[in-house]
């Protein structure tokens, strides 16, 4: 049997977004930032494998099913908490969207063999306890045979700000071939940087490069040698929920592609930047452009 594996893993969070709309509506969709990216991934028809946790109840049976007929392979059993994550989901009258959570976190084991091309790791599955440290120790395990990808998606609203939990995002994103942060989770998380000094910062920690992306302004890439900017996609905005992981699925998608996956990534030109950027921008663009976590199918993407 190969020791490796042609899909991505990703790990992290699944819940239940309660989503309060502007006009004063009042629905539940499953979602959760690790697992908006294993269905965005698997709209794109990439096969994928998806690490979580869910119990046994209510929103759970609605977390299955919407990871089932979305095509996500479970790759390990998610009934290993007491209940399962809900957030509480306020859409602003601009779009924009505010959190309240209810996060139960950890990680059941997960089989090393055979290794996926890349695993992703992101959000709150990456920084609340105890499941934090078994999603670094799992990075840290396939790191050797896989690209490691981290979105930070800073929830502060949950895990704070302070040093302790700064301290666990940088020892993801030391291991990680490229890191996806917000200009607000930079600003959240080193607030006396510069962003694109925090960025550098995290790059001199190891890791391979830093994706910003600024929302209407675009995304940028910075690693050791460069800072390459991307324009955003013109779009009327529906609300913002799964914009950022769509852009993390779509960048997953676009290294896929170039054939960057399954190792280190470095020396990578910078025309292959830009359409690396521009792939996620468009792909994050057709998501805010409707409403909920509702990434772009490939026939989509290839449309757009």
């Amino acid at each position: 049997m190969s020791s490796q594996r042609a899909d991505v893993l990703v790990v992290g969070e699944s819940l239940v977004d309660v989503v309060h709309a502007a006009d004063g509506t009042v629905s539940e969709h499953a979602g959760g930032s690790a697992a908006n990216v294993a269905v965005a991934l698997a709209r794109l028809e990439r096969p994928v494998r998806f690490a979580t946790a869910f119990a046994d109840d209510e929103y759970g049976r609605l977390l299955g099913r919407h990871l089932s007929d979305s095509g996500v392979e479970l790759a390990s059993d998610p009934h290993v908490v007491g209940h399962s994550s809900s957030a509480q989901a306020t859409i602003g009258r601009d779009g924009s969207a505010s959190y309240e959570f209810d996060v139960e976190w950890r990680l059941g084991e997960v089989p090393l063999a055979p290794a996926p091309l890349a695993v992703h790791a992101c959000a709150l599955g990456a920084v609340v306890q105890p499941g934090a440290d078994d999603v670094a120790g799992l990075v840290e395990a396939l790191r050797p045979h896989a690209t490691v990808t981290y979105d930070v998606n800073a929830r502060t609203t949950i895990t704070g700000d302070g040093p302790e939990v700064v301290a666990v995002v940088e020892r993801l994103a030391a291991l990680a071939d490229v890191v996806k942060a917000s200009d607000e989770d930079l600003e959240a998380l080193w607030p006396d940087l510069a962003v694109d000094d925090a960025a550098r910062r995290l790059v001199r920690l190891g890791a391979g490069a830093v994706v910003i992306t600024r929302g209407g302004e675009g995304a940028t890439w910075v690693d050791a040698d460069r800072a390459l900017t991307v324009a955003s996609r013109p779009v009327t905005v529906a609300d913002t929920i799964g914009a950022g992981d769509t852009f993390a699925a779509a960048l997953l998608d676009a290294l896929w592609s170039r054939g960057l996956l399954g190792g280190r990534v470095s020396g990578v030109p910078d025309d292959v930047v830009e359409e690396l950027l521009d792939h996620a921008a468009t792909a994050a663009a057709i998501t805010v452009s409707r409403p909920g976590a509702d990434p772009p199918y490939r026939h989509e993407l290839l449309g757009a």
